[in-house]
């Protein structure tokens, strides 16, 4: 056992994005910075993962400053860590060398110094080019094996067995994770992280599989896990037992539940080990001191609630309660005799006694990640589907192993957990499965992400993408960004140097309306200062009056982040309203009617409740009636229809086209996936009812195929 353990501080980056969606200010980051330099830590996460969407998404700060902010502070006393996804970084499409190299260059010039690196498949060829630029700069390489599980196969009876039925051969051994290590550390990888993003590594699985990676690479060891099922606390203590050389923790306010274990707990046992963690524990108690504040303005500004804590705690200056110096004397005896029982009921009772989040059994049994789970309910939520969510959950494993068994993580949990949804959403509309492709799952079935665990049966790709063969990505056919000159910002580039470049190439939805608002911002105080000044008129608050037509109401608390509507214009039922943010996901607000909006009563960037009223719609015509739609020629023809409600986002085919059975005519965003619509009939488009932008309900027509 290692008499020496670093530490690995995720609270700046997967602590916050865990537990509170990622909503941490540039000015509440910086409240921490003057005892971060003192704690000492090996290392902190404080970039990639959801950091540099959320910060320009939510918060309009920009990323890069987030990272530079941060180095300036602690300087070279702890190494600065992001994640990134090898060759996709943070996005869903494979990047060139160009721009991984240049993502690299500047990280590390802004001051990273372990880019943490995984692919969602543990395709080691993915990971490949991000190893080379980031040693090329100076940086370590951290390779990550993403943990996880075979799926639950159905116990076979004794008549299947007697008819020579089986199951799948179980594919994630330690020998699986082992040889992923062992290839990455081929490659150059300086150390190895198992990546447990769900937390479903029990202690004794970690234990071995530690041990045996610590026989076959010669680099160090991180382990990385949640603690949302409950095994977190007792791997972890598990995994230091078996002599891991790092483990990731936070402190102690943004420690258990979705998060990793908390670092106080870990010091505990520690201590009883004579571990010395190399960590100034009274610096990380100043840092509490401003985490306990910021915790609950996190709670209200993105919850609307102050979510209960656990019991306060320092180590250096309260005593352990007689009931956990018991258990950490249980839990210590069961990690040296490997009583892994014993170890996980003492880890759950500790955690239990200072308030932490119970286990999630629903998670522990159903193996996936908790923000897939709450994912899949936030979008059936949406599409006011909730009762098919059973089901949903039931067909995760055929789904996945239909697709080639990949990990469940960021973005194949998202892409898989939104598929078994649309499949769902097919047999209670009395449809084939798979009728409704998402197009991430169909680039995944191809091979465009890259090398499945298990090969795809040439015949279901065939049915899902209309090939046998195993089709990578063809990054030769990559396209850069627009980059146009914004006249309404005096003329400049929406990104004028490589780093905004980057944010563009990255993250084009989010980044776009950051950079303009950013740039017409500066213009317009270069022009109000040169400007004579003149006092302004107050504004008249807008008054709201009596509400008497119908009201759309928030389904679910959240900020709401887009109106899609203004008063007076008319909407139809199923139509999007408001785009609400909560749990992480993007919620699409649709009308239960038709009519005319009267009032709205939310803003952008208000936090609502649930059952809040968003808007009020009337059935009078608006003052200006909109001029009235071409009549539409009777329907003689076969119908197109829409499986799901979402946004009409591109038409492939116009009127006059002609199509083939099975051929794709539009393609419908829902779920934050693009939804592929094909034709179930061949023959020549007579009339297509939707438009591009539109926003469409369940069974809309989308054009007649005769």
């Amino acid at each position: 056992m290692a008499k020496v353990l670093k530490i690995r501080d995720l609270t700046l980056r997967d602590g916050q994005q865990s537990s509170f969606a990622t909503r941490m200010t540039q000015a509440q980051v910086e409240r921490c910075l003057p005892f971060y330099k003192d704690a000492h830590f090996f290392a902190m996460e404080v970039w990639g993962g959801a950091v540099p969407d959320s910060v320009m998404r939510y918060l309009s700060e920009n990323p890069w400053t987030r990272l530079e902010s941060i180095k300036s502070a602690v300087g070279d006393v702890s190494k600065l860590t992001a994640l990134s996804r090898g060759r996709n970084l943070f996005g869903y499409a494979p990047y060139t060398d160009e721009i991984i190299e240049g993502f690299c260059r500047n990280s590390i010039e802004s001051g990273l110094g372990i880019m943490r690196i995984f692919d969602c498949l543990n395709d080691v060829n993915n990971v490949k080019s991000t190893i080379k630029y980031v040693k090329k700069y100076g940086g370590i390489a951290d390779c990550a094996v993403c943990y996880t599980v075979d799926p639950k196969y159905p116990k076979l009876s004794f008549w299947d067995k007697l008819r020579g039925k089986k199951n799948p051969a179980l594919v994630f051994t330690d020998d699986y994770f082992v040889g992923k290590a062992k290839e990455l550390a081929a490659l150059g990888a300086d150390m190895i992280t198992i990546k447990d993003m769900s937390g479903l590594i029990p202690p004794q699985r970690v234990s071995a599989l530690i041990k045996k990676l610590k026989a076959a690479v010669s680099i160090p060891i991180d382990f990385h896990t949640h603690c949302t099922p409950g095994y977190g606390l007792a791997s972890v203590y598990a995994a230091i037992a078996a002599g891991v050389d790092v483990v990731d923790t936070n402190c102690w306010w943004f420690g258990g539940g979705t998060g990793a274990p908390a670092l106080e707990l870990v010091y505990l046992f520690c201590q009883k080990l004579g571990i010395d963690l190399g960590v100034n524990m009274e610096a990380v108690a100043k840092i509490n001191e401003q985490l306990k504040d910021i915790r609950t303005e996190l709670n209200i500004s993105v919850f609307g609630q102050d979510k209960p804590a656990p019991k306060p705690f320092n180590p250096l200056v309260d005593a352990v309660p007689a009931e956990v110096e018991a258990e950490l004397n249980r839990a210590v005896k069961a990690a040296q005799s490997e009583d892994f029982a014993t170890l996980l009921a003492a880890a759950q009772a500790i955690e239990a006694y200072f308030g932490f989040p119970a286990p999630n059994k629903l998670v522990q049994e159903a193996e996936i990640p908790g923000g897939m789970y709450s994912n899949m309910v936030a979008q059936l939520q949406a599409l006011k589907a909730e009762d098919i969510l059973p089901r949903a959950m039931e067909l995760i494993p055929t789904v996945r192993l239909s697709a080639g068994l990949p990990p469940l993580v960021t973005p194949t949990s998202q892409i898989v957990g939104a598929q078994a949804v649309n499949c769902a959403l097919d047999e209670k509309a009395g449809r084939a499965m798979y009728t409704t492709k998402n197009n991430q799952f169909v680039n995944l079935v191809k091979g465009e992400y890259g090398a499945t665990p298990v090969p795809v049966d040439p015949e279901f790709r065939l049915q899902i993408c209309g090939v046998r063969e195993e089709t990578a990505y063809d990054i030769s056919k990559y396209q850069k960004q627009p980059n146009p000159q914004l006249e309404e910002a005096g003329g400049v580039l929406l990104a004028e140097n490589e780093k905004e470049e980057l944010l563009l190439e990255l993250f084009p939805l989010v980044a776009k309306p950051y950079l303009t608002a950013l740039k017409k911002a500066a213009y317009q105080a270069t022009v109000a200062a040169a400007a004579p000044k003149e006092e302004a008129a107050p504004v008249a608050a807008e008054v709201k009056q009596p509400i008497t037509g119908k009201t759309v109401v928030a389904p679910l608390p959240g900020k709401v982040i887009d109106i899609k509507v203004k008063v007076g214009d008319a909407v139809a039922p199923g139509q999007e309203v408001v785009v609400l943010e909560a749990m992480k996901m993007e919620n699409s607000i649709t009308a239960d009617f038709g009519g005319v909006v009267r009032q709205i009563l939310v803003a952008v960037g208000d936090n609502v409740a649930t059952d809040a009223i968003i808007l009020e719609i009337g059935e009078e015509a608006p003052a200006t009636a909109p001029a009235a739609a071409p009549a539409a020629t009777a329907v003689t023809g076969n119908k197109v229809v829409a499986p799901l409600p979402g946004r009409v986002i591109s038409l492939a085919v116009k009127v006059g086209d002609a199509v083939a059975a099975g051929q794709e005519v539009a393609v419908l965003e829902a779920m934050k996936m693009e939804n592929s619509i094909t034709s179930d009939y061949a023959g020549t488009v007579q009339q297509i009812l939707v438009a591009e932008g539109e926003n469409i309900a369940t069974d809309a027509v989308i054009m007649i195929v005769g």
